[in-house]
């Protein structure tokens, strides 16, 4: 009996860590968004908040509206399509609209919200990455939600990297952030 009492013990606490491991995916995807916010948060501090509303070309969105359109992105996609939470409405959403804001107050809430999806991901069951949704009549699961969220980031962010050289301003080297 104490035989199997020890094998039984040996066996739980060489498996349970296993099982109890991070899931490597979601571990590498909240480094990814914790280095982006740091990123993100130098390109906005690098534009001087009198050039905020600067366009590339007319069409285009203004620095700050793409600084604020990363925010509500990243809430869409982590808070409601990951984590099931009701969808803000873009066109009458105020949280993530640069009027009436200042440079500190959006740098403010993109880093709020940040930290808000990384809290989410840092909590969140892995074996839902599986689960598909509907992602603009497309059926895509959450994993694939992650990457899309990252490449939505970086697209917008690219167009702030452009609005600041043609502003005659350096972006910091993304190579540090990766």
């Amino acid at each position: 009996m104490k035989k199997r009492f020890i094998f039984t013990y040996f066996i739980l606490m060489t498996i349970t860590p296993l099982l109890a491991q991070e899931d490597k995916f979601l571990s590498d995807f909240i480094e990814r968004l914790e280095n982006s916010n740091k990123y993100l948060q130098l390109v906005a501090e690098m534009m001087p908040e009198e050039h905020y509303d600067y366009k590339v070309t007319p069409e285009s969105l203004s620095f700050s509206e793409n600084l604020m359109h990363i925010g509500f992105a990243l809430d869409w996609h982590s808070q409601s399509l990951i984590g099931g939470r009701e969808a803000r409405v873009y066109q009458t959403d105020t949280v993530f609209k640069p009027a009436n804001k200042t440079k500190a107050e959006m740098m403010a809430q993109i880093d709020q919200t940040f930290t808000e999806a990384i809290k989410l991901l840092q909590e969140f069951d892995p074996k839902e990455l599986d689960n598909h949704l509907d992602y603009f009549g497309l059926e895509r699961s959450k994993r694939q939600i992650c990457m899309l969220l990252a490449d939505h980031i970086t697209h917008h962010r690219g167009q702030m990297l452009v609005a600041l050289r043609l502003n005659g301003l350096t972006p910091p080297r993304y190579v540090l952030f990766q």
